[in-house]
């Protein structure tokens, strides 16, 4: 039993697929946790923390995710230029209005590590407001995330 090494992935190993996933009518908070999940490679067996093991994502029809609740108007999101009077704030219905994809990618990135890992792998997902998108090449397959609630 002492001589049974840890399984560690290398890089060479870690082969990224491309993944589409369509938005539409997917409530946002649990679109972005898996799509957070797939980024990271936590659906592998060879996920490692400190290794970027994750698959690239290309979300599609963002700008027909749901929310709960009164979301809408009451959720903020603030700005700050760093200069006095420049905050700037704007509700969920106002940033959805402006750019969806946008949205979700804020969503995405709160979900994942903040480090430098994390910041490297945001750039592995791909947000399209509408059902067309440039990765044809790729080869991308259609993954269908249920939108079930938990324990229900």
């Amino acid at each position: 039993m002492k001589d049974q090494k840890s399984y560690y992935p290398k890089q060479a190993e870690c082969v990224a697929e491309w993944l589409t996933v369509d938005a539409t009518d997917q409530t946002l908070g649990r679109l972005a946790s898996e799509i957070a999940k797939i980024l990271r490679g936590k659906h592998k067996p060879t996920f490692a923390p400190s290794a970027d093991t994750g698959d690239f994502v290309i979300v599609t029809n963002a700008e027909k995710i749901k929310v709960t609740g009164k979301k809408l108007t009451d959720k903020k999101y603030y700005k700050f230029s760093g200069f006095p009077g420049g905050l700037k704030e704007m509700n969920l219905k106002q940033g959805l209005e402006k750019d969806a994809s946008e949205i979700i990618r804020m969503a995405v990135k709160g979900m994942l590590p903040s480090n430098i890992m994390g910041r490297s792998i945001i750039n592995k997902v791909k947000i399209y407001n509408g059902s067309e998108h440039p990765h044809e090449a790729q080869n991308p397959r259609v993954i269908i995330l249920s939108n079930a609630k938990l324990g229900a």
